[in-house]
């Protein structure tokens, strides 16, 4: 067996290269992703820079705690406040009698210069006492490192994702179709007596050897590729300027038997298939495929497609909210793509005789994509997979970003609007009305079991901020927000007008109960809370709105520190209609990997199927075509099989963002639904000139 095995790779080496090469890549860019997750686990650990000098740190509480309920008993949760509570000016004093203090820029913390166990005891519960490397936690941002890693992790995972997604895709498709192409093969092994069960074992050797010298390649490139991404996530600004990767062993290990698992679970269904393949079919003929749709495909296919219909009504029935989110229309389309793939053999005939091609070269392009169900597939579903992702990726987040900059602009009737961090006081001219606003967070249960802390606004004016805000008011009046009350969003546990919340203030103090003034929808998430400066302790302005008083409001508002800008010009700049410069980089690489992979999968199964076409082209050459029309009917052939899964992942991407339109609309947000059809149409056009010049190099070898 092992001897066959060998022969077959060495004698079918053209066949095996495109299945090679994907898999190959696939580990690789598994073992890139997988370094540079275990690099973001763990941030470099910094020595303490506020208090470097001083042996112990005594710094006020900066998490709040609270117990929630955890079945029968209690547990303590605790959340991070904004900013530490200032420590107790009786302990101050206390510790400024016994020793050296070393007050650092705040209230929030002091050095002492004692023993820290003496220092504990007289602390006790009132503040909390740091020594060794947690003196950290004082420094200014000292989780900046930590929050930093999220958006690369985050990054990475996804792109790992797509990545296995794309390979078992593409190697599955591979194997599948070089298994249709041996048929005859096969049963001439069937006519010398070898079992089903030989075939099948042959099939599944021939991947596991395949897999296991892919996978070792793939290792290779992993190791080499991984510097090079973590320099790229540092000049691309998605990683922080001291992001490297490291030496750990198990992304090695996981990507590489993840590789011979792809191998071997791409020919599972193809090694069946061969299986049961008769002796009859070595006297087979005949190039028209049939049974291209067996049950088992036809139920798999209609189950996950049914999957990823109910999974998108679902999730836009209960929470759809998470349709905004990146996560979400990046995962939700591969059940569509898969299923949508694997049912299009029920589509290729239909749509390929919808067409009325002139002439005889129109004649057998069109006849010849019916009759080659499977080619023809195998060439759409890379496609597919590569206008889906380009459609669903790039759409959605344009449209998630233009709704969200739609959003922030009809919330306001401001003339002017100044945001940046802590911005200076401004006097408002004669007849402007100026409503500067900040965050902060409040802390409420939810519940018994959970504590939540929202994202809030500091409103400075309530008078002004009522006369200058078109908030999105399901019930209530924001008028009415005072010391007393709070504008909750349809989030809230309790957000019935009138009710009393329980919260916690941002410095952890509380709880207040504050009774709700008014509810606003959800939209796209940033609508409220708000409360009053009263409510928002150290909350400092970071944007001002202002209306009214001419060309003197406009200079008044220079004073705070920042640039002045109308509306509409902030609108554009808070909330760019492409998106963030990171967000993109991100959406690239995703996109990159899909193309990248589609062109290996294209040119494989068209140098495929183009080499075995010899005797079908000499016959044509023979029945009077000239080799310009043959080579018009096999990229004809090639082109529409392109046009078809083009058409196929646009479908994918019209259910997708089409549901992503009813979720923003249900949660009272502006639909401003983008399809990017320059990104879709360079994928397609890449994909369309890769099958075009992967079909008419062999057709014009075997033609001269």
């Amino acid at each position: 067996m092992l001897t066959v095995v060998l022969s077959g790779l060495r004698a079918r080496w053209a066949s095996f290269l495109g299945g090679f090469v994907a898999l190959a890549l696939g580990v690789g860019l598994l073992a890139t992703m997988g370094l540079g997750l275990s690099a973001t686990f763990h941030a470099p650990e910094r020595s303490p820079q506020r208090f470097a000098s001083s042996p112990v740190v005594v710094q006020g509480q900066d998490r709040l705690t609270l117990d929630v309920r955890r079945g029968p008993g209690t547990a303590s949760v605790a959340q991070r406040l904004d900013r530490p509570q200032p420590v107790d000016n009786e302990l101050l004093r206390e510790l400024e009698t016994r020793w050296t203090v070393t007050p650092s820029g705040g209230p929030d913390a002091v050095g002492v210069d004692a023993p820290a166990a003496e220092v504990r005891a007289l602390v006790g519960d009132r503040a909390q006492v740091l020594t060794g490397d947690e003196r950290r936690r004082a420094d200014p941002d000292h989780d900046r490192d930590a929050d930093a890693l999220v958006g690369v992790n985050a990054l990475l995972g996804t792109s790992g994702g797509v990545t296995a997604f794309v390979s078992v895709f593409v190697v599955a498709s591979t194997f599948a179709f070089a298994v249709a192409l041996r048929r005859r093969e096969f049963g001439l092994l069937r006519t010398a007596g070898a079992t089903p069960g030989q075939i099948r074992r042959l099939l599944l050797a021939e991947a596991a050897a395949l897999g296991v010298l892919a996978s070792a390649a793939g290792c290779a490139l992993g190791a080499a590729g991984a510097p090079l991404l973590a320099r790229t996530l540092v000049d691309g600004g998605l990683a922080p300027a001291w992001f490297t990767v490291g030496g750990p062993a198990w992304p090695f290990h996981a990507a590489f038997w993840t590789g011979v698992a792809v191998a071997l679970a791409g020919a599972v269904a193809a090694s069946r298939r061969a299986g049961k393949v008769g002796p009859a079919a070595a006297l087979r003929e005949a190039e028209v495929d049939a049974d291209t749709l067996p049950l088992g495909r036809a139920l798999l296919g209609t189950g996950l497609l049914l999957a990823g219909l109910g999974l998108l009504v679902w999730t836009y029935a209960t929470d759809p909210s998470s349709l905004l989110k990146r996560k979400t229309y990046t995962t939700l389309p591969m059940l569509l793509i898969t299923g949508i793939a694997l049912l299009s053999p029920l589509l290729i005939r239909p749509v390929a005789r919808l067409l009325r091609l002139r002439g005889a070269v129109g004649t057998l392009v069109r006849e010849n994509s019916a009759a080659s169900v499977r080619r023809t597939a195998a060439v759409a579903a890379p496609v597919l997979v590569t206008v889906a992702l380009a459609g669903t990726l790039f759409g959605s987040a344009t449209s998630v970003t233009r709704a969200k900059g739609a959003e922030g602009r009809e919330q306001t009737v401001a003339e002017y609007v100044v945001a940046g961090p802590a911005l200076r006081p401004v006097t408002a001219p004669a007849g402007a009305v100026v409503s500067p606003t900040g965050p902060t967070s409040v802390f409420v249960r939810d519940g018994d079991a959970a504590v939540v802390k929202y994202a809030a606004r500091a409103v400075t004016d309530p008078a002004a901020f009522a006369e200058l805000a078109r908030l999105p008011v399901v019930a209530g009046d924001p008028r009415d927000l005072d010391d007393r009350s709070i504008v909750v969003n349809e989030e809230f546990e309790r957000r019935r007008v009138g009710e009393t919340v329980e919260v916690w203030r941002a410095d952890g103090t509380g709880p207040v109960r504050l009774r709700v003034a008014a509810v606003l929808a959800l939209g796209t998430g940033d609508n409220g809370p708000y409360v009053t400066r009263a409510n928002a302790p150290g909350s400092e302005p970071d944007r001002i709105d202002a209306r009214g008083g001419g060309t003197a409001t406009a200079r008044a508002l220079e004073a705070s520190g920042a640039t002045v800008r109308t509306a509409d010009a902030w609108a554009e700049a808070e909330r760019p209609p492409s998106g963030g410069r990171q967000a993109r980089l991100g959406m690239v690489l995703v996109l990159g990997i899909a193309l990248v992979y589609t062109v290996i999968g294209l040119a494989n199964t068209l140098l495929m199927a183009t080499s075995v076409r010899g005797g079908e082209l000499a016959s044509l050459r023979l029945a009077g075509a000239t080799r310009a029309q043959i080579l018009r009917v096999v990229t004809g052939e090639a082109t529409l099989a392109v046009a078809i899964g083009a058409l196929l992942g646009l479908a994918v991407t019209a259910l997708v963002l089409g549901t992503l339109g009813a979720g923003l609309a249900a949660l009272s947000a502006p639909v401003s639904l983008a399809l990017p059809w320059g990104t879709v149409g360079a994928a397609a056009g890449v994909c369309a000139a890769v099958a075009i010049a992967a079909s008419a190099l062999p057709a014009w070898r075997l033609t001269r």
